[in-house]
C-alpha cells in the first residue's frame, strides 16, 4: 500500500473517494437534494413530490420535471400538468426503445429545481450512467437542487433483509451513503392498512394486478416490516443531526456500535453482523480500521480483503475510523471513549485452550479491559 492509500483511512462522516468520481470541477454551489421516503410503492411519494414542485412553482421558483414515473395513476398525471418537463432521452436496447431522464438537457436547461423521480433507478445498458443516483450527482454538481422519491426496500442495508421478508428480490439497490448525504430526507408515512385500502380501490395498480400484489408482496406483515425499516432510516438521520450536540448529551439519546475491519476471515460477517444490530437499535455504526503501518504489514490478500470488507461496511451505512498506533486494546479502549460505543463486534478465531491462555485473543482482551462494553465475538461461517 502507497502512503498516498493512507487517507482511506481517515476518520470522517463517510468515504468521500466513493462519490468523488461522479462530482465535477463546477465552481457552482452545488445542488441541494431533498428526498421523500417511503416504505412501499403507492403510499404517495411522487404525488408529494410533484405538489413541492407546485408549491415552489406558485413562489417564482423555476422548476421542471426531469423524470417522473406516474405508474399510470391519474391522480398522478393530472399532478404533473402545469410544470414543464423536460423531454426524456431514448435508448435502444435489444431491440425494444426505452425512455430515460436526459440529464445532460436538465442541465443545459438549467433550472432551479428538477423534480426527478425513484431514485435509485437501473438505467438501460447504454446510458452514460449505469444508475440515476448518478444522474442526480451531475445534476447537483451544476448547482440545481434536486427533489427526489425512493422506497426503503432499496437502500442497501435494507435490501437483503427486504428480499427476506417479502420473498421478492431487490435487483435496483441505493449506496446508504447517498440517501445519508442527502441535504433533508422526509417520510411518506401511511399505515399498511391504508396502503391496503389504497390497493382495493385500484389507486396503486389496475385492479387486475391489485389482488396479487396484495397476496404476495403487499401483505400485512410485509408493509408492517417495511414500515419498521423506514422509521429507522429516518430515526438514523436525525442521530445523525445531533452530531453537533455535546458527546455527554448525545450519549444519552444515541447508540454507537464498533466493528473491528481487520481483513481476517470472520470479518465479513462481523461487520453485517454489527449493522444487524445497529439497525435494530437505531445506532450509527462505525468501522475501525487498523493503523496504517499494521495494515502495510498485512499479506496482499488480507489486506485485499481487508479493503473489499470496508467498502461492504460503507455500503452499510458505516462511517470510518482509524486506530491509533501502539496497543490494539488501548487503541479500541479510546475509540470507545471518543464515541460512546455501547457494542463492540471484533471477529475471532477460537484457538486451542493452551494458545488461548498463552496468548489471549484480542476480543477476550478488550472484553478485560473495558467491562461494561458488549463485546461480541465473532467466528467466520463455516
Amino acid at each position: 500500500m502507497s502512503a498516498g492509500e493512507h487517507d482511506a483511512f481517515d476518520v470522517r462522516p463517510s468515504p468521500e473517494e466513493l462519490l468523488a468520481r461522479y462530482r465535477s470541477e463546477s465552481s457552482s454551489p452545488r445542488g441541494r437534494l431533498r428526498l421523500y421516503l417511503g416504505m412501499a410503492p403507492g403510499v404517495g411519494k411522487t404525488y408529494r413530490m410533484l405538489e413541492e414542485g407546485h408549491r415552489r412553482a406558485g413562489r417564482g421558483t423555476d422548476v421542471v420535471i426531469g423524470f417522473v414515473e406516474p405508474h399510470g395513476r391519474p391522480l398522478t398525471i393530472a399532478l404533473a400538468e402545469g410544470l414543464e418537463v423536460v423531454p426524456r432521452r431514448s435508448v435502444e436496447y435489444r431491440g425494444v426503445t426505452v425512455e430515460e431522464m436526459d440529464t445532460d438537457a436538465v442541465i443545459a436547461r438549467r433550472p432551479t429545481v428538477a423534480l426527478i423521480d425513484e431514485l435509485a433507478h437501473t438505467n438501460a445498458p447504454g446510458s452514460p450512467r449505469p444508475k440515476r443516483w448518478e444522474d442526480v450527482e451531475a445534476i447537483r454538481d451544476a448547482g440545481i437542487h434536486v427533489v427526489s422519491t425512493m422506497n426503503v426496500q432499496h437502500l442497501e442495508s435494507s435490501a437483503d433483509a427486504v428480499a427476506t421478508i417479502t420473498g421478492a428480490p431487490v435487483n435496483e439497490r441505493l449506496p446508504d451513503d447517498v440517501l445519508l448525504r442527502a441535504d433533508e430526507i422526509e417520510l411518506v408515512d401511511m399505515s399498511p392498512h391504508a396502503l391496503r385500502q389504497r390497493l382495493r380501490h385500484g389507486n396503486v395498480y389496475p385492479p387486475g394486478s391489485a389482488g396479487v400484489a396484495l397476496d404476495r408482496f403487499f401483505t400485512e406483515a410485509n408493509l408492517t416490516a417495511l414500515r419498521e425499516l423506514a422509521l429507522r432510516v429516518v430515526a438514523q438521520r436525525v442521530e445523525g443531526q445531533l452530531e453537533d450536540v455535546n458527546q455527554a448529551s448525545l450519549r444519552l439519546v444515541a447508540e454507537r456500535v464498533l466493528v473491528l475491519v481487520d481483513g481476517s476471515p470472520a470479518c465479513g460477517h462481523a461487520v453485517r453482523r454489527a449493522a444487524a444490530v445497529a439497525g435494530s437499535l437505531h445506532a450509527t455504526l462505525v468501522a475501525l480500521v487498523p493503523p496504517p503501518e499494521q495494515v502495510d504489514a498485512l499479506p496482499f490478500d488480507r489486506e485485499r480483503d481487508l479493503r473489499e470488507v470496508l467498502e461492504v461496511a460503507v455500503d452499510l451505512g458505516a462511517k470510518t475510523a482509524r486506530l491509533a498506533p501502539g496497543d490494539p486494546v488501548e487503541a479500541i479502549a479510546d475509540a470507545v471513549a471518543a464515541t460512546g460505543a455501547s457494542h463492540l463486534f471484533v471477529p475471532h478465531a477460537p484457538g486451542r485452550r493452551l494458545e488461548r491462555l498463552a496468548h489471549p485473543p484480542l476480543g477476550e482482551r478488550v472484553a478485560e479491559r473495558l467491562p461494561d462494553l458488549d463485546v461480541h465475538l465473532v467466528v467466520a461461517r463455516g
